[in-house]
């Protein structure tokens, strides 16, 4: 069977990696890793949104840094408490995962290489776009934008003039460095509020509900042991319909841990004892995630499957940027290093102790805590990534 993503990504970095070699002087190489191509693209754009009504942004602005300090301290205690939950707990799941096409996320949609492409670059450009705006709110230059990539990760940026930057009240430099993760968390709230009231229900109209399609197993839990081969589609569970996704959350939901579950599938019948629940231990688990609610067109609407199709697509892309911008707005407010909250966090500590060594100090610690804490949950990924490249290297090697 061809496997679409991987073609679309073979040509998507080949096309890159011509481009890289075509405009080679264009680009601005730094540390050997990391390249950027400077344009002038929206600069006239951002100063005309900046400077339309400079009172009332400001104001959107010192909203910005509010939500921001909040996500800081809502985003770094979640991230302990699920951690010390990850570590403490046999068999929980990171809270943490990369977001990247073929990485099963439990209770995720599957990610494909285009909706993870376009979600990345829509994010990436309004999270940048945003700070140029706020920059030129208050009179600071910017000097350039572009994109940029290091290896196979893309971003886009905007290059303020830092030494004007520096020389602005600590409020006007929070605002700037807020705009981004605020703009895409309240993007984020849009696309769900998008989800649930138009596109969500534009879809339902065109299909009958087929039952769950189970994309990926979790380690170390029953659904691995039982026989199915992914992706398969759960249809009932112990005798209950679950061909409705709301159907088959109310029926898990209910399942304690050693409970026999008779699971009927588009592969037939399974039985499976559920194992505890990493994040409830009074509730069962049977391992299994990358939900997705199998649809099948109306009869009605047979002649116009291709837009039932790609309805569905769009509402996938929808999903992901809601989870993607909601992602990256709280991840780019941790108080860490060269992140936003990093920036924002050094700039209000040195507001506060009034002795940059002590601010710095501080600011230190909390950022070897929260790089301590991001490696912890991305170990497991990691060993994952090193297994499959083990299994393909012993591959060649049989066949050499």
């Amino acid at each position: 069977m061809i496997n679409i993503d991987l073609i679309a990504i073979i040509i998507f970095y080949g096309l890159l990696i011509l481009l890289f070699i075509k405009k080679r002087e264009k680009f601005e190489v730094q540390g050997k890793v990391f390249a950027l191509y400077k344009t002038k693209l929206g600069l006239k754009l951002m100063d005309r949104i900046g400077n339309f009504s400079p009172r009332v942004m400001k104001w959107v602005g010192y909203v910005g840094v509010v939500v921001g300090f909040s996500g800081m301290s809502f985003i770094f205690y979640f991230l302990i408490k699920e951690t010390f939950n990850f570590v403490t707990t046999p068999g929980a799941i990171p809270p943490l995962a990369p977001v990247l096409p073929g990485v099963a996320i439990p209770g995720a949609p599957v990610l494909s290489f285009w909706h993870w492409i376009i979600a990345i670059f829509i994010v990436a450009v309004v999270h940048e776009f945003s700070h140029g705006v706020m920059a030129r709110t208050h009179g600071i230059k910017i000097k350039s934008s572009g994109f940029a990539f290091m290896g196979p990760i893309l971003a886009a940026f905007v290059e303020p003039e830092e030494k004007e930057m520096v020389k602005k009240k600590k409020m006007a430099q929070l605002s700037v460095f807020a705009a981004g993760p605020f703009s895409n968390i309240i993007l984020g709230f849009l696309f769900i509020a998008l989800l649930v009231f138009v596109s969500g229900p534009l879809v339902g109209s065109m299909y009958q509900p087929g039952g769950t399609i189970v994309s990926a197993f979790v380690e170390g839990y029953p659904a691995v042991e039982s026989g199915l081969e992914l992706p398969f589609t759960i249809k009932q569970i112990n005798g209950e319909d679950t061909m409705e996704f709301v159907q088959f959350v109310n029926v898990i939901t209910k399942i304690n841990p050693d409970d026999e579950i008779n699971l009927v599938t588009d592969q037939g019948e399974f039985d499976i004892i559920a194992g505890i629940n990493p994040d409830n231990s009074s509730r069962g688990f049977m391992g299994i995630a990358g939900f997705q609610q199998k649809r099948i067109i109306k009869e009605s609407l047979v002649n116009f499957e291709w837009l039932a199709k790609f309805m569905i697509w769009f509402n996938l892309l929808i999903s992901w940027l809601f989870l993607i911008n909601i992602g990256v707005g709280l991840f780019n407010l941790l108080p860490l290093g060269p992140v936003d909250g990093g920036r924002m966090f050094i700039t209000a500590a040195t507001a506060i102790f009034k002795n940059e060594r002590i601010a710095i100090k501080l600011f230190a610690i909390v950022s070897w805590i929260c790089l301590l804490l991001i490696f912890i949950n991305l170990w497991p990924w990691v060993m994952r990534l090193i297994t499959w490249l083990g299994k393909g290297f012993l591959f060649l090697l049989a066949v050499i």
